[in-house]
């Protein structure tokens, strides 16, 4: 058996789950910065198949059992429209947890870590980087049609896993109250930096104010829409499987499409220092709303296709902000690798919001245009 160096049992851990066979390889897998994720191989009658097993970082999620009861009621829903509309391979569409021996769908151990299992989505891989508008269209439409399934999910609220996540005025409090304690002694540094975000204060509230007023109404949204978070075919290059669900709660879908905008349509790295070269590129705007338009379907209210353009500003704009408050909170939530970094990042943020903001018009413009393409 092979057993790569690590901090976890996973033999002990994966006898635990209803995974049949021989236990004969574990590896770490993916570059996920929050959980611990494991390819584990197993040996039936001479056939190799894989499961993933994974930790949920409980310092993160406090409550792993809510995340665990959101991803059941969600995986459920999704597994049965598929099924009832004759697709076969559910395996590769829908994230499937493996049960544990007892009959549960998570495993706690002595130290009182939460582990779960999935089927592996074979024939498929994820993309850490956007390579081509296609690929892009792909993801967003993925994300779309995840959104769609998920509209009709019936019983109570789902749970809020991590409270305010994208709560901009709560993450603009935030930053004033790193301003007033000046912990890391900074602000004075950034003055130009907290100008610039004070220009743009009334932005933070857009969304939530027309959700108060009941012109945007709470979905059920993924809330951490990077590409790497779609499996992807190897032949054909489809969306097949949205993953990483431990973030899907009650929000906007307009939090998902503008991340989606802040990560996929960005031209540099986000931590770059060459802040002439940042800029919201229009060919991968434009995949991302034919993808997503695509896979929504006809769920989307007309006041949420008309913030399509603005949520790409606001959620960079928003994860700007959270940068430079740990900058002046002496850059204790985000790692860094340089004394800059977080301050590096929320510059590259800030180019992103002026790019956007200068194309905003002809954004909109483009998403109404795609809107009147789709098949009604």
């Amino acid at each position: 058996m092979s057993a790569p160096p690590n901090r976890h049992d996973i033999p002990s851990v994966a006898r635990n789950f209803s995974m049949p066979g021989e236990l004969a390889e574990f590896r770490p897998c993916g570059q996920g910065l929050i959980n611990d994720t494991y390819e584990v191989h197993f040996n039936q009658g001479g056939v190799a198949v894989r499961y993933i097993i994974q930790r949920i970082n409980h310092n993160v999620f406090q409550h792993p059992e809510l995340v665990m009861d959101n991803i059941i009621r969600v995986t459920s829903h999704i597994s049965q429209k598929l099924k009832n509309a004759g697709v076969r391979d559910l395996g590769r569409r829908v994230l499937t947890l493996i049960p544990t021996r007892s009959g549960r769908r998570w495993h706690k151990d002595e130290a009182g870590n939460t582990w779960r299992g999935y089927i592996y989505v074979e024939g498929a891989e994820a993309h850490d980087r956007v390579e081509s508008p296609a690929l892009a269209e792909e993801a967003a439409r993925a994300f779309g049609e995840f959104q769609s399934h998920l509209v009709d999910l019936k019983g109570p609220r789902l749970a809020d896993t991590i409270p305010n996540f994208h709560h901009t005025r709560s993450r603009y409090n935030a930053l004033l109250q790193a301003i007033d304690d000046n912990k890391a002694g900074r602000v004075k540094s950034v003055r130009t930096e907290l100008d610039w975000i004070m220009e743009r204060e009334t932005v933070v509230d857009v969304l939530l104010n027309l959700q108060s007023v009941g012109e945007l109404p709470e979905r059920i949204t993924h809330n951490d829409t990077k590409i790497n978070n779609v499996m992807m075919d190897l032949k054909t290059g489809e969306g097949l499987c949205v993953m990483d669900l431990d973030t899907v709660m009650p929000g906007l879908v307009l939090y998902d499409f503008g991340d989606l905008v802040r990560a996929t349509t960005i031209s540099t790295a986000e931590d770059s220092l060459e802040l002439e070269a940042v800029e919201m590129r229009r060919p991968m705007f434009d995949a991302l709303v034919r993808g997503y338009l695509r896979g929504a379907g006809g769920f989307l209210t007309d006041t949420e296709a008309e913030y399509l353009a603005f949520s790409g500003k606001l959620i960079t704009l928003e994860t700007g902000i959270r940068f430079l408050t740990d900058y002046l909170n002496g850059d204790v939530y985000f790692k860094t690798a340089r004394p800059t970094h977080n301050l590096d990042r929320f510059r590259v943020q800030a180019r992103m919001v002026e790019s956007i903001e200068a194309q905003e018009t002809a954004l909109q413009g483009a998403v109404e245009e795609f809107r009147k393409s789709l098949p009604v």
